[in-house]
């Protein structure tokens, strides 16, 4: 069977923040001047929000900018925030410090990202946005010089072996002269695209943190409605980057989180565990108790910041949201640079469809207007900040105040930022981590976490987690770091067990995956490759 096309206007890959913001803003613009415009958005969720794993504080800027009436238009952003705290931790104590300006949030909103979504999503759809969830695009298509026309989505219904089934459907290809790729942090795609457009010939390596998150319903009484909490220190040492937050959302939901820096050493390190021991620290085991857990997830985010943007742009295309990088990672937003970077391509867009260009031309519009937006300003004045956590956090947190209220983001000095998976010390360099014991009321293990996700993988499908060498698995990983993936991962998709010979080998229980990407991100080899699996597949993170 033939793979079907359709063609369109222009491509958007990924129903996020910045996808439906840049398919927003172009209808937006068509609609104006009665300019017909064939747009769509795939999105790989079963439903739009299904993979966005959010609880998140949103800075309304953009949105602002997107629908200025957005409030009678009954967008879900009810909850301001109303106190933020700021905390460091010790092993059984806290110290309460000043609030960081980066991370004061007075005018900002506690919300449901997924329903944000949704919204924005009806919202596209009404002013004639096509929007396809359950499609994952998994290839890039090009034509015969090379230049990007679309993209297409994957296979249904081959088993593991590669071979078809009574199910099969094969993909469809999407033609458009404009393709906007907005996967998300290390989208897939975005990472062919990077490689072969050679995007990051003049920036640095990108770097990312492991997101774990859960959302309790907890006593009214322990609940400040708007509150929002942070913390660093305790459970991680002094060079492994990380910490907490805590937002107090409506209906008496806490969503309680983690994050821990993707460039820590020491290989017995587990993130999700290090979450699961901090929910028992003196400051916050109280908000938790007689709570009850609902929901769970977890994803990779881009720490990089300003120095570690890519080249934006390539023929017949452009980079939008996290798969360029605008997370603040100061502030720990990056919706509103997200979304704005999703407008400012889909201007770039319309411009060039107005010019009549019988070819799918360069975005240079995109490029330049972001480097001239306060995306931009923003991130180039916080350029320095989480760089400087490698010399340990206190000398980080000096640092920052140094850089926040002496320099103001103008020091004459731009820190380096270096893959994360470089940075992986040896198992024999390092000591084992003991972790308590879960305690079912406010610590759990991970298949018991996994099964909040609402995960849904067919269990005969391709296995979406490559091994570019399976060899490896058991001569570096296992051999020389003691097979680190089976602790950096947060679903237990790792397991090495013994055959019938007693030879250790790795098993990949896929069906466990949350699509979090760490394992493409931190494998010391990078010999695991993340690619989507079948539309539709994964978590859904319907109240997240």
């Amino acid at each position: 069977m033939e793979r079907e096309s359709l063609s369109f206007d222009a491509i958007i890959v990924g129903a996020g923040p910045a996808g439906l913001s840049a398919a927003i803003r172009l209808k937006q613009l068509a609609n104006e001047v009665g300019h017909p415009l064939k747009i769509v958005v795939i999105e790989k969720s079963a439903e739009i929000g299904g993979h966005i794993i959010s609880g998140t504080v949103l800075e309304p800027r953009a949105l602002d900018e997107l629908i200025p009436n957005w409030k009678e238009k009954g967008a879900p952003v009810q909850v301001a925030a109303t106190q933020d705290e700021f905390v460091y931790l010790t092993q059984n104590h806290f110290i309460k410090l000043p609030t960081p300006p980066q991370m004061r949030n007075h005018g900002n909103y506690i919300i449901s990202l997924g329903l944000l979504c949704r919204w924005l999503a009806k919202e596209a759809e009404s002013l004639g946005v096509e929007i396809f969830p359950g499609f994952a695009a998994t290839e890039i298509v090009c034509d015969e010089k090379g230049q990007v026309k679309g993209v297409a989505t994957n296979a249904q219904g081959m088993n593991k072996q590669g071979h078809k089934t009574e199910y099969y459907q094969p993909g469809i290809e999407l033609h458009a002269p404009y393709t906007l790729f907005a996967e998300g942090a290390r989208g897939s795609l975005s990472k062919i695209l990077c490689e072969r457009f050679q995007l990051r010939n003049h920036s640095d390596p990108q770097t990312f943190g492991l997101g774990i998150k859960e959302i309790w319903e907890i006593d009214p009484n322990k609940h400040q409605l708007g509150k929002v909490q942070h913390s660093v220190g305790w459970p991680l040492d002094n060079h492994t980057y990380g910490g907490s937050f805590i937002y107090h959302a409506e209906n008496n939901q806490l969503f309680i989180g983690f994050v821990v820096g993707l460039d820590y050493e020491n290989p017995y390190l587990d993130p999700y565990e290090e979450f699961q021991r901090f929910k028992h620290h003196p400051y916050i085991k109280p908000l938790l108790q007689e709570g009850r857990r609902i929901s769970y997830g977890a994803r990779a985010i881009n720490e990089g910041g300003f120095q570690s943007i890519p080249k934006l742009i390539f023929p017949g295309g452009a980079l939008i949201g996290c798969a360029a990088g605008f997370l603040n990672v100061a502030k720990i937003k990056g919706n509103h640079t997200a979304m704005k970077s999703g407008m400012l391509a889909a201007e770039s867009i319309f411009h060039a469809i107005l010019q009549g260009e019988n070819k799918p031309p360069l975005l240079t519009e995109y490029e330049d207007s972001v480097r001239k937006s306060w995306i931009a300003q923003e991130l180039k004045q916080v350029r320095n900040i989480r760089p400087a956590f490698r010399w340990g956090l206190q000398a980080g947190l000096i640092y920052a105040g140094i850089d926040t209220y002496l320099l103001r983001g103008r020091a004459p000095w731009t820190f380096r930022n270096f893959a994360d998976h470089l940075s992986l010390k040896k198992a024999s360099q390092c000591s084992p981590i003991a972790y308590p014991k879960h305690d079912g009321k406010i610590s759990f293990d991970k298949l018991d976490s996994v099964a909040l996700s609402n995960i849904h993988h067919r269990e005969d499908q391709l296995v979406h987690l490559v091994l570019k060498d399976p060899s490896l698995a058991i001569s570096v990983n296992l051999d020389l770091y003691d097979s680190p993936e089976q602790r950096y991962c947060p679903a237990k998709v790792y397991e090495i067990l013994d055959n019938e010979q007693g030879k250790p080998y790795l098993q990949i229980n896929a069906a466990n995956c949350v699509h979090c990407k760490t394992c493409d991100i931190k494998d010391p080899k990078q010999n695991i490759t993340w690619v989507p699996p079948e539309g539709g597949s994964g978590p859904n993170y319907s109240n997240m």
